[in-house]
């Protein structure tokens, strides 16, 4: 009873770190890297400023990288228990989960390969965090790609998780409440996908 007890406690946690601080931030990045539609130098400003942001070493392990690692950590250890439950629920609600699982593998390791081309060359190779590294790292087709899938498996699995979210958490309990939700999360989803894509494209 107790140990079910806890895995509820971190399953929720597990939701609740996927929202804030991991989803938002990830957020604010599509945004921050958006800018590059608008050239060189408005992306340029953006990086420089959120570089330079007070207590960015504090903000960057606290806020990002330990509840990154405990969603990815803690998600695969969900991910290799969960099973598609095809009596109780629809065939797009299994979907939906059989997705949720593939795309958060792949954006765990899409974000390991995009901190070790950014931020590890940045903080130890002396590589300037500007439009030319992001521009470099996706000047073939192949890296291109594996960008937008990267991008599109993360965008999915933190709108999806926003969804799921809200059920975990018991805020949307009734049918129609999850039907309404599903169709804002369907809109985010477009519209980040959009701007994700859009910003990848305009350093290639």
């Amino acid at each position: 009873m107790e140990r079910g007890k806890h895995q509820h406690f971190y399953r929720k946690l597990h939701s609740l770190s996927g929202i804030i601080p991991v989803g938002v931030f990830m957020t604010v990045h599509l945004f921050v890297n958006y800018s590059a539609t608008w050239g060189m130098d408005s992306y340029n400003k953006a990086a420089n400023f959120m570089v330079n942001l007070p207590f960015k070493y504090f903000l960057e392990l606290f806020v990002i990288f330990v509840p990154l690692l405990f969603h990815g950590i803690y998600g695969i250890f969900i991910a290799r228990q969960a099973k598609n439950n095809i009596g109780s629920y629809t065939y797009l609600r299994n979907l939906k989960f059989f997705l949720q699982r593939i795309t958060g593998f792949i954006a765990f390791v899409f974000i390991i390969w995009h901190v070790w081309e950014t931020k590890v060359q940045v903080e130890f190779n002396g590589v300037e965090a500007n439009y030319h590294l992001m521009a470099n790292i996706v000047d073939n087709n192949l890296s291109l790609i594996l960008y937008i899938i990267g991008i599109l498996s993360c965008v999915y699995h933190f709108v999806n998780g926003i969804w799921t979210f809200l059920i975990t958490w018991g805020i949307t309990i009734s049918p129609q409440s999850q039907k309404i939700t599903q169709y804002i999360s369907f809109g985010l989803f477009i519209a980040l996908a959009f701007i994700g894509i859009r910003a990848i494209l305009a350093f290639a």
